[in-house]
């Protein structure tokens, strides 16, 4: 399984309005991604901005590519993305998952 990070930085004052656009927009959109197993979606508040964090975890590499395309370490934006985010982070983390305790991720 390999789990896929992803890091963006929106306004105070859009954080909210975000949150509601990942929730309806984005998690359905990796959810219907076939071989997609689990999506997370973390948020702090930092240094004046929000921070968002997606945690998303793939079968393999090959689902991760249905989602995001080549090369699959170019992170994927939404057009409404340009609403929120301070900028546009070029890439995503892929971590191979090695261990796990606790219950499973479907």
């Amino acid at each position: 399984m390999i789990a896929r990070l992803w890091h963006g930085r929106v306004p105070l004052s859009r954080k909210e309005a975000y949150r509601a656009f990942l929730n309806a927009r984005a998690i359905p959109d990796y959810r219907g991604t076939p071989g997609n197993r689990a999506v997370f979606i973390l948020e702090r508040e930092e240094g004046g901005v929000a921070h968002f964090t997606t945690l998303t975890f793939w079968e393999d590499f090959e689902a991760i590519r249905r989602f995001a395309g080549e090369p699959v370490e170019t992170a994927k934006y939404y057009p409404e993305d340009r609403d929120f985010l301070l900028e546009f982070e070029p890439a995503v983390a892929h971590w191979e998952v090695v261990g796990q305790a606790g219950p499973s991720v479907p």
